[in-house]
């Protein structure tokens, strides 16, 4: 019975014990945080404002070491986070073939960006070098990969939207100078009925390490309607007769088809089309058939095709 109290006795103090020893030690620990040390810390930069004539390379310097003069405190907080620092890339010189930033224009640089009770004492390096080139700068057309399939008797009105309808590359010339298009990943639409819109990625040559693009990303848009078909009977005129000679053609007229929306189709008649067989562009091959054109047809229509594309004529004497 007696151990057994000495045991429960023994125990509490030795928890008031660690109680007391570890609220000292904590008090211990933020005494010598307050206190001001002088000691290293690894300073993350970032690059920005680059000339546009300039782009950043892959050599480029990410972390400085720098001695600095501050509490315990901030040194502590430096070890779980990095302060980063904005090196303002305009301020460079060219010289001996390198972009440098001098010690006096990195110093005043980093000290402008660090608390005001943290001085700095001391950089690993008198100047940091830029890994910098000279760079072209060149717009780029966006191609659209686009598979379309619609429902019956519906069809694009116009041609697809691009948003933008170009991207901006900048690079070495050497890189870009033979850039014409960039296009679109593949887009597969099927069974349309309606107006699209889709966002999709570019697709980007290989090879092109060093240069940079403005956009990665595009906007595909399409406006879809309903179509009718419609048959005009168009008279067929012969050009470029033969000398003395009248050419007569059989039939003497041609039915076209006509596809555009219903609304359109009530404003055409047969007289917004013509159709000419060219007597000078007789096939030696066949000297019996003139072969069909087109020459005029109305606008803002989706198709337009002869029923035949030849025809059989006669020449009589004049």
């Amino acid at each position: 019975m007696f151990k057994k109290v000495l045991h429960g006795l023994n125990q509490k103090k030795v928890k008031v014990f660690s109680l007391f020893l570890a609220c000292s030690f904590f008090a211990w620990f933020l005494s010598n945080l307050s206190e001001t040390y002088e000691s290293r810390a690894n300073l993350t930069l970032n690059y920005r404002n680059l000339p546009d004539s300039l782009l950043l390379g892959k050599n480029s310097e990410d972390i400085i070491e720098a001695k600095l003069r501050t509490s315990g405190f901030q040194f502590l907080f430096y070890n779980f986070v990095k302060k980063r620092i904005d090196v303002d890339v305009s301020q460079v010189a060219y010289q001996n073939g390198q972009y440098i930033l001098t010690d006096d224009a990195l110093r005043k640089q980093i000290d402008a960006q660090l608390s005001q009770n943290i001085s700095l004492l001391d950089l690993d390096r008198s100047q940091l070098v830029v890994d910098l080139y000279q760079v072209a700068s060149k717009e780029i057309p966006i191609k659209v990969n686009l598979d379309l399939q619609f429902q019956q008797n519906h069809i694009m009105d116009g041609r697809p939207q691009v948003t933008p309808d170009h991207v901006v590359v900048k690079g070495p010339e050497s890189e870009i100078d033979t850039l014409e298009e960039i296009q679109t990943e593949p887009v597969q639409l099927t069974n349309l009925s309606t107006d699209f819109s889709k966002d999709v990625s570019l697709v980007f040559p290989k090879g092109l390490d060093n240069s940079i693009f403005s956009v990665g990303r595009a906007n595909v848009s399409g406006k879809v309607v309903r179509f009718s078909e419609k048959v005009f009977q168009t008279p067929i005129t012969v050009v470029n007769p033969p000398e003395g000679y009248q050419v007569k053609t059989f039939p003497n007229a041609v039915t076209v088809l006509c596809k555009a929306t219903v609304e359109r189709l009530k404003g055409i008649s047969s007289a917004d089309f013509e159709v000419e067989a060219d007597y000078a562009q007789l096939n030696g091959t066949n000297k019996n058939t003139l072969l069909l054109t087109i020459t005029k047809k109305p606008e803002n229509v989706y198709d337009v095709r002869l029923s035949e594309k030849s025809v059989n004529f006669v020449l009589e004497q004049q």
